[in-house]
């Protein structure tokens, strides 16, 4: 039975239970994060939870203390090894539905955890290319916060699966964004190129991660806007996300990247990517 964390306690998932009033049930009032533990150790853990605080001061919802200590706890609880841990805080039980925030909320926290796929285990010659479509980007202003308000992402995602497509990319004032639940890079020339943070973009780790191994390895990145048209000229697109890794895109729309071919310097990423995933799933040095 899996172990979740709910307000302190660690208890059976079926047993776990949330007020109708909730603000976080109500009105998406709440953050959330998704942090790797592999082997039983969080990956970049405060990181993360610096993440998880940006979005909790940008919504004024008061830290949990120690919160760290209690994900390890619950790691431990589900038997340890690579598993990513799901960590949402809402504002809280008001007792009723109110627009109106009290200061005598107690925010509510909750997390679980699921299994990390192993993507190191799929040959790069396995991964076929997706396709991709652009779609005008309709969320919030504050996308650098980890909020729970997704309807407009699952709408979009839900429109690129209608077009038979595997993500949709979020364009707005005429940039690529993000996709809408991975980050976007592109190459020209040998160069890596992907859009750089602001208040419309989430600071993905997968991203960052991919820009370290790309630096490590004598490979020229750049953050800079991008244009649909810079997007489908493009020598090679990929998407990137902790789900995904690093996937190559060989069409946007009805535009083919690079004859439909995957590229060169997405095989080297990959390679990069999921020996370095391998080393910490593994606990072996590659």
């Amino acid at each position: 039975m899996e172990i979740v964390y709910l307000d302190g306690a660690f208890l059976p998932a079926d047993q776990a239970k949330v007020s109708v009033f909730d603000r976080g049930f109500l009105f998406g009032d709440s953050v959330y994060e998704v942090i790797p533990f592999y082997q039983g150790v969080g990956f970049r853990l405060e990181e993360h939870l610096a993440r998880l605080a940006h979005s909790l001061d940008a919504l004024q919802i008061p830290h949990s203390d120690n919160l760290d200590e209690a994900l390890n706890k619950l790691v431990a609880q589900n038997g340890g090894g690579n598993v990513s841990v799901y960590v949402q805080i809402t504002r809280g039980n008001a007792g009723k539905r109110s627009h109106a925030v009290t200061a005598d909320i107690t925010p509510t926290v909750f997390a679980c955890c699921q299994p990390i796929a192993p993507i190191y285990e799929t040959g790069p010659e396995v991964i076929e290319g997706a396709r991709v479509i652009v779609t005008d980007d309709l969320r919030w202003q504050r996308c650098d916060i980890k909020a729970n308000g997704l309807l407009a992402n699952i709408l979009a995602m839900r429109q690129a699966h209608e077009a038979g497509a595997a993500e949709a990319l979020l364009q707005k004032e005429g940039w690529i964004n993000e996709g809408s639940s991975s980050n976007v890079f592109i190459v020209e020339q040998g160069h890596v190129i992907t859009p750089p943070l602001h208040k419309g973009i989430l600071s993905g780790t997968t991203r960052a991660l991919v820009l370290e191994l790309a630096q490590q390895h004598g490979v020229q990145v750049t953050e800079s806007n991008i244009s649909y048209e810079r997007l489908i000229g493009a020598d090679e697109v990929w998407i990137t996300s902790s789900t995904r890794g690093v996937l190559p895109v060989t069409a946007v729309d009805e535009h083919p990247i690079a004859g439909g071919q995957k590229g060169p310097l997405w095989l080297q990423m990959f390679k990069l990517f999921t020996r370095y995933q391998q080393g910490l799933m593994t606990g072996e040095s590659l």
